[in-house]
């Protein structure tokens, strides 16, 4: 009987991970073709149906990075010769000429300052409402929370034209502050909601131990409850970056040129021959780098934060 139960048990453990084999490979092959397109030339880009053998260009990130118009007239093999290395690929890919250096950085770096700042501020304002709701007897507690959570059941689509007349009206479109306020004011209410189930786990005991010593409440709870909710905090540190970093409407509607986010400026790349794939596969590419990063980094947290409470003593 031992035996067929053990039996049982592999059996089922090995079809568990057949399926996430199988589950892996169907999320990895979107990841598979954006890789593989933005390693393909101009030439190879556009053949229907696509090609998987094809010699590798990184054409498109030399695009993706640059401006350029096409030759007015055709340059001589003396200037040819005197192009750089990269001049010379994307000439021959496309017969375009590089004029100066593309919008992707500063894009880029919008991304990474709104994204960075609005995760930091809606995880401060997040632990501490999270701590007041848990530590603190509040006049209508669950109505507030109801309140706060029913904030993120609104989609931003829905919100978009009366935001942005609002902050039309204040002048505050096209500003990083703007998208980094809306982005905090749709994350907080998340942030609270996970924040307080972990500040719940630790006791209180350890606070009161810490005031009776002498602590003051706010050292009690910086020196006490925030080394270990870290777990918690990281992993809703990545839940409200990756909605920060991936935000599209807001981006698109509320930001124009100084405060413009890769993913509204992206769709948008049509060069002079067309829409350029390989390059929007190649900025694609290095704008999931990031937050791949940003996970992987914090994976054991985030982990940690997904199962919380499946076990409960």
């Amino acid at each position: 009987m031992g035996e067929i139960i053990k039996k049982k048990k592999n059996i089922r453990r090995y079809f568990i991970i057949f399926i996430v084999i199988i589950l892996t490979i169907v999320y990895m092959i979107p990841l598979f073709y954006i890789v593989t397109t933005s390693f393909k030339s101009w030439s190879d880009v556009q053949q229907v149906p696509p090609t998987f053998t094809f010699k590798p260009s990184i054409g498109a990130y030399i695009r993706i990075f640059t401006a350029r118009v096409v030759f007015t007239e055709e340059p001589t093999e003396e200037e040819i010769a005197e192009m750089t290395w990269y001049e010379r690929i994307v000439y021959e890919e496309t017969g375009e000429k590089i004029v100066r250096v593309g919008d992707l950085p500063k894009r880029y770096l919008n991304s990474v300052l709104i994204a960075v700042a609005s995760t930091m501020l809606t995880i401060i304002l997040g632990t501490i409402a999270a701590y007041g709701f848990s530590r603190f007897k509040i006049r209508g507690k669950d109505d507030l929370l109801f309140f706060i959570l029913s904030t993120r059941m609104l989609p931003p689509v829905v919100v978009i034209i009366p935001i942005f007349l609002m902050f039309r009206y204040i002048n505050m479109t096209d500003s990083h502050l703007t998208l980094i306020l809306l982005y905090t004011a749709f994350n907080v209410s998340f942030a609270v909601w996970v924040l307080k189930g972990f500040i719940d786990e630790i006791p209180i005991e350890y606070e009161e131990a810490a005031m009776v010593d002498g602590y003051t409440r706010f050292q009690a709870f910086r020196k006490v409850v925030l080394p270990q909710a870290t777990t918690g905090i990281a992993a809703t540190a990545v839940f409200c970056f990756i909605f920060a970093w991936n935000e599209y409407a807001f981006a698109l509607v509320l930001a124009r040129r100084v405060s413009q986010t890769v993913p509204a400026w992206l769709p948008y790349q049509m060069g002079v021959l067309g829409y350029d794939w390989a390059a929007a596969a190649a900025g694609t590419f290095l704008f999931l780098i990031p937050a791949m990063i940003f996970t992987i980094i914090l994976r054991n947290h985030l982990v940690r934060g997904i199962t919380f409470g499946a076990i409960r003593k």
